[in-house]
């Protein structure tokens, strides 16, 4: 991940590509370009038979600054820097700010991805991507950009509830005001407790849970898992939360439709 603080003091969490999702991104690209180019020589060669070598020669040089510099600057311009390979890998070039690249960048980018790319067969490309934490070509250090994920694999959000055994008690303990700090300590627990060690996942859930229980009386039945414990108090929590608000908006209803019903009288 990468933090990014915009002028508005808001912090944004960005994914930067891989090493291989760019390297996917880039073979796309170089692919692309290159029937393109093989493309547009057929055509001159087919159409431009009476023409003497140094005019074919001429032609071929502008169809190989068409395909790799014209093309991948205007098209990376175009779709504010994603083109068909990143497409493909779900990439997207943006500036270190986390803005969407300009002409200017995409300009860069092109002219250095012309000798990094295609002159040195990708080498210069690589050498400088390796010792980058970001994974940053020579175009991009020079840029200022970077390639970011876009398609990033949703997280699956996880309620938490009382099991079976804890549901007589939660249902009638008391359960106090849980400072915000503490409850959202205990709610990271519950959404990313699947991704812990077993030892320190145990160990946390053993600290939330005696944390927890400064705030609830009576204390749970003996033998509670301490994860039990913290499920049964966070989702009795968010139950007793949601009926309240559902309760006040019925009596918000009620006194509405009380008042519409008064004789008001216009002076």
């Amino acid at each position: 991940m990468s933090s990014i603080i915009t002028g508005e003091a808001v912090v944004l969490e960005l994914r930067p590509a891989s090493f291989a999702a760019r390297a996917l991104g880039l073979i796309l690209d170089v692919i692309a370009n290159v029937l393109l180019l093989i493309l547009l020589i057929i055509l001159i060669l087919s159409a431009a038979r009476n023409l003497d070598e140094a005019a074919v020669r001429a032609m071929v040089l502008a169809c190989v600054v068409f395909s790799f510099v014209i093309v991948p600057v205007t098209v990376e311009t175009l779709t504010r820097g994603r083109s068909l390979g990143k497409l493909a890998a779900g990439l997207r070039v943006v500036r270190d700010d986390g803005g969407s690249i300009r002409f200017r960048h995409a300009v860069i980018r092109g002219l250095l991805g012309f000798l990094e790319i295609y002159m040195t067969f990708g080498g210069l490309a690589i050498a400088v991507a390796l010792f980058n934490d970001k994974s940053k070509r020579l175009g991009d250090v020079v840029a200022g950009t970077y390639s970011l994920r876009q398609r990033v694999p949703s997280e699956p959000r996880i309620f938490p509830g009382a099991p079976p055994y804890l549901q007589p008690w939660v249902a009638m303990a008391d359960i106090g005001r849980i400072p915000d700090a503490t409850a959202r300590r205990a709610g990271t627990f519950v959404q990313q407790a699947y991704l812990m060690a077993p030892s320190s996942r145990a160990r946390m859930a053993a600290a939330l849970a005696s944390e927890l229980a400064n705030y609830v009386a009576p204390p749970p039945p003996a033998g509670t898992i301490p994860e039990d414990y913290i499920g049964a108090v966070l989702g009795e929590r968010r139950n007793r939360e949601f009926a309240r608000l559902r309760t006040a908006e019925q009596r918000n209803a009620a006194i509405g439709e009380r008042l519409r019903k008064l004789p008001f009288t216009q002076g």
